[in-house]
């Protein structure tokens, strides 16, 4: 692990229905944490499959008033941290970590663009209060399959008015990244944050447009790809292993569970920490990390393990300068020697 996570005891305050799809959760902690910043995020162990495993949700709004509040969508096809944690019921206990923050804003752009898709909305929302706040050049693009799923829409319209435009792909409607990004001041910021197509597409814009890479910020979620998640096999020949990574489990998660000591960080595709190198694909491999260019994807030399997953049969992996940890044997959940 890049840095130890230190979890602090909390309670589950209360609930509240976005749309039919997205809760609102406010999180009371047990005692005063650090402040959280516009972008910030913070862990929550969440019971997934019998057991608590750590998920990362957006902070949404401000924690002025000492609870965290969060939004999570519910995906049936998730690997169980949604579904693990819409079963909570107020008054449950919780254990967090403090806020952190790795899609921070920035203050004293001379103009902001900031784009949010679907549940992605979560840390843009509370970066368009703070611009609104403070008086900057904004304007917040906000798409989503249907009316139902725009969370947040009658609050941003309430606060900023006309710097928001919402976009419904079922009625036909979609943002013109291109033309967007190619009217954006030159000095100007973009944040984005929502499904790998539109960050993906989002970073190629700029990257061809010339502009500088850190004027452009952004964040995943979700991690969908481009096939349905399906089992299977992770074979290891240094460590000996045959590993099944069920369709609802990470190809991480697999591989901790088995005793591979893996460095991971953000658990989203994005920090390329837990990334190994692929040896032999028997199916195609589901890239759906950022961390990489879209070249290094195609060529299908190395893979983010907490996102990516091969369609189906076997990938073989090389794991060097990792090793079983003692606390477990090569004979663990789903592995074989």
């Amino acid at each position: 692990m890049a840095k130890p996570i230190e979890w602090f005891s909390a309670r589950l305050h209360a609930t509240r229905e976005l749309t039919p799809d997205v809760r609102l959760f406010e999180i009371a902690p047990e005692r005063p944490l650090a402040k959280a910043t516009p972008g910030s995020h913070i862990d929550v162990l969440a019971p997934i499959d019998g057991r608590l495993r750590f998920r990362s949700y957006s902070l949404v709004g401000s924690c002025a008033d000492g609870l965290y509040r969060i939004a999570v969508k519910r995906l049936a096809s998730s690997q169980g941290g949604s579904l693990g944690m819409w079963r909570l019921k107020a008054g449950e206990q919780l254990t967090i970590s403090q806020p952190r923050n790795n899609f921070e804003l920035s203050y004293g752009r001379p103009e902001y663009l900031l784009i949010a898709g679907g549940i992605g909305i979560t840390p843009i929302y509370t970066m368009a209060l703070a611009l609104n706040q403070a008086d900057a050049n904004f304007r917040l693009l906000y798409a989503a399959r249907s009316r139902r799923d725009l969370a947040f829409a009658d609050e941003l319209a309430s606060h900023i008015g006309e710097r928001l435009q919402l976009f419904v792909s079922e009625e036909g409607q979609r943002i013109d990244l291109a033309g967007e990004i190619a009217q954006l001041d030159r000095r100007g910021e973009l944040y984005v944050c929502g499904p790998f197509g539109m960050l993906d597409t989002a970073k190629r814009l700029w990257r061809e447009g010339g502009r500088p890479a850190a004027l452009l910020r952004y964040e995943t979620f979700g991690n969908a790809g481009s096939l349905a998640d399906a089992p299977f096999t992770i074979r290891i020949p240094r460590l000996g292993l045959e590993i099944d990574v069920p369709a609802n489990r990470s190809m991480l998660e697999a591989l901790e569970d088995a005793g591979v000591d893996m460095i991971f960080g953000c658990r989203r595709g994005e920090c390329g920490l837990c990334v190994l190198p692929i040896l032999e694909a028997s199916a195609r491999v589901d890239h759906r990390d950022v961390f990489f260019s879209s070249e290094e994807r195609a060529s299908n030399e190395k893979l983010c393990t907490c996102v990516s997953r091969a369609a189906c049969g076997s990938l073989t992996v090389d794991t060097p300068d990792r090793t079983l940890t003692p606390a477990h044997s090569s004979t663990g959940p789903g592995a074989r020697v």
